[in-house]
């Protein structure tokens, strides 16, 4: 991996448009960089953006085997558009196994701890894989999104990750900028998003929110608003 200097070029890319944060980003890292796509509304623009920069930018997903049926279409949908490979990446069977077998199917309802435990073994492992021989990834996080998440950069360090560094490239973007870009695009996406769903995730642990509620009201509902990460994007270093 060839040295940058981090510091300059995070502070050159606050000033760049998401498709020149890409662009840079692939410049820099193919093929040692990937996208994470749970294929809600950022990240089926992030797609669209990615092919038309290079069509072999790569793109994976965890699947939880808890999903959504339309998250399924969508990702159907996204790869017969642009003619691109999906990267899979599924749970270990055995810790599945082993969870259910010892706290049941919806074990996740029972506490935050058991909670923490599922998204553990069904998605940051998962992750873990993914970016193993990496040199960067890119996600969809925007900083409106979730307190939690109002300081990220377009391009910062990740900490949990063994360093490497992490693209925002729609950090600074609102909801209406993403719907724009979908529309203006004819971009497939989500059909849960036409029922009150913002935001996406295994399908028992997400419900539509209510008029007046926060963005991520509808994840992991039954808990108070102080856990509504699930551990993807954790960065201990940074407060």
């Amino acid at each position: 991996m060839q040295v940058i200097d981090i510091k300059n070029i995070a502070e050159e890319m606050e000033r760049k448009s998401a498709e020149e944060v890409l662009r840079w980003a692939l410049d820099t890292f193919h093929p040692k960089i990937a996208f994470a796509s749970s294929f809600g509304a950022e990240d089926v623009v992030i797609i669209d953006m990615l092919m038309k920069i290079r069509s072999d930018a790569r793109v994976f997903t965890l699947d939880t085997g808890r999903l959504n049926q339309e998250t399924y279409d969508v990702i159907d949908a996204i790869k017969d558009k642009y003619k691109t490979k999906i990267e899979v990446y599924f749970p270990d069977h055995k810790d599945i196994e082993e969870m259910v077998s010892r706290y049941g199917m919806n074990l996740f309802y029972k506490s935050v701890e058991l909670r923490k435990l599922c998204c553990e073994i069904r998605k940051v492992k998962p992750l873990e894989r993914a970016l193993k021989d990496l040199n960067a990834w890119i996600t969809g996080l925007r900083r409106d999104q979730l307190d939690t998440r109002n300081n990220i950069k377009k391009v910062e360090i990740d900490n949990s990750h063994n360093g490497i560094i992490k693209i925002n490239p729609l950090a600074d973007w609102s909801w209406k900028m993403v719907w724009d870009y979908i529309r203006k695009n004819e971009i497939p996406y989500n059909k849960l998003h036409d029922k009150g769903y913002p935001s996406i995730g295994c399908e028992p642990c997400t419900r539509a929110i209510k008029e007046g509620e926060p963005f991520r009201a509808g994840r992991w509902w039954w808990e108070d608003g102080s856990h509504k990460e699930c551990g993807l994007h954790f960065n201990p270093l940074k407060k």
